[in-house]
């Protein structure tokens, strides 16, 4: 009964993980050959083959749509599993960067490092802008975790959190009001979210810190099952509560002010996407359900890119607004149902 069971665990694995690699493959094809210039699969093949090459085609692919998509696969794992994270760290599947104020904080840090540094220096590196998001990122986390402490109910919390986002909004809309016009432009299409305008050096850099943090947070799985079974029993095995509470905020907040620093704010993915892909494994096992987040986020951020992009172009849509259309109602179902589940 036991081998039967754990063959049908494997077998569902296998099959969940094989749909995402194969949507994983083809999502990415259809980002880089479909545009406003249609490009070939035969011939997307000959350039990445080749690592370069000549004219509009090799241009396109290697400067705007390779790395835009690499973009939204790498900033879309990273926000699922900051997603992940924060449910984990407060044992409510609502709980996400953006719901929290989290990604508001980040998103204000950032605002105002590229209003006030950018008029002295002309010139602000990926590196300061996720310094400055991880920063905003933690002062929103600091205020939750007051919070916590005098709201027990999760509900409660949540509209706290809501709060903290509108103020951190309205602090970066009232220090935007009196910026230059060109810091404006600047801001105005970072803050609705998007992958545009993306450049290699912003890759490596996106690859680089989420990369650490990912590998990170797999040294914290076993941990992560310990807690995920109630605080009393991390403890008995051996947990340090308090430094695994602290690096769960830490990892958390860097991976969404990673995303909040390239792509500015995106909204449910750290909710919806850790929902589905718990229910397609049917599996809370950090092992498991970690690399299955990372990877189901980065696909649907790169179908809702594909979406932005293609809807209604050649004008774009801004990320968060497509996210929001397929997120929102999973998160509302995911509401009504634990109701139902009471």
């Amino acid at each position: 009964m036991m081998e039967k069971e754990n063959f049908r665990r494997r077998s569902r694995y296998i099959l969940v993980f094989g749909v995402l690699a194969a949507a994983f493959c083809v999502v990415t094809v259809l980002n880089i050959n479909t545009g406003n210039v249609h490009i070939s699969i035969a011939e997307i093949c000959k350039i990445l083959i080749r690592r370069g090459g000549e004219g509009i085609e090799a241009n396109i692919i290697w400067k705007i749509r390779l790395p835009r998509v690499l973009m939204a696969a790498i900033l879309g794992g990273a926000l699922s599993l900051s997603g992940f994270l924060l449910q984990t760290f407060f044992s409510n599947p609502i709980a996400g960067p953006f719901v929290l104020g989290i990604s508001s904080g980040a998103k204000m840090m950032v605002a105002l490092v590229m209003i006030f540094f950018l008029e002295r220096y002309a010139f602000v590196s990926s590196y300061t802008l996720i310094i400055a998001a991880f920063a905003g990122a933690l002062i929103s986390t600091g205020f939750i975790l007051l919070l916590s402490r005098k709201m027990t109910h999760m509900a409660t919390l949540l509209v706290g959190g809501i709060m903290i986002g509108y103020i951190c909004s309205a602090i970066t809309d009232f220090v935007v009001t009196f910026a230059e016009d060109s810091d404006i432009v600047n801001l105005h299409g970072w803050s609705q979210g998007s992958f545009s305008g993306v450049s290699w050096s912003n890759v490596e850099v996106a690859a680089t810190v989420i990369g650490v943090t990912v590998v990170l947070t797999f040294f914290l799985s076993k941990p992560i099952g310990a807690y995920q079974l109630g605080e009393a029993y991390a403890q008995s095995m051996g947990v340090n509560i308090r430094f695994f509470r602290v690096a769960l905020i830490l990892l958390s907040s860097v991976l969404s002010a990673s995303v909040t620093a390239f792509a500015g704010p995106i909204s449910f993915v750290g909710i919806a996407v850790p929902y589905l892909i718990k229910h397609a494994l049917q599996t809370s096992k950090p092992l498991v359900v970690i690399p299955g987040t990372f990877i189901a986020g980065a696909v649907f951020c790169m179908i809702c890119d594909l979406i932005a992009r293609m809807a209604f172009a050649p004008m774009e849509l801004n990320i968060s607004t497509v996210t929001s259309i397929f997120g929102a109602p999973i998160v509302i179902f995911m509401m009504v149902h634990g109701q139902k589940g009471r």
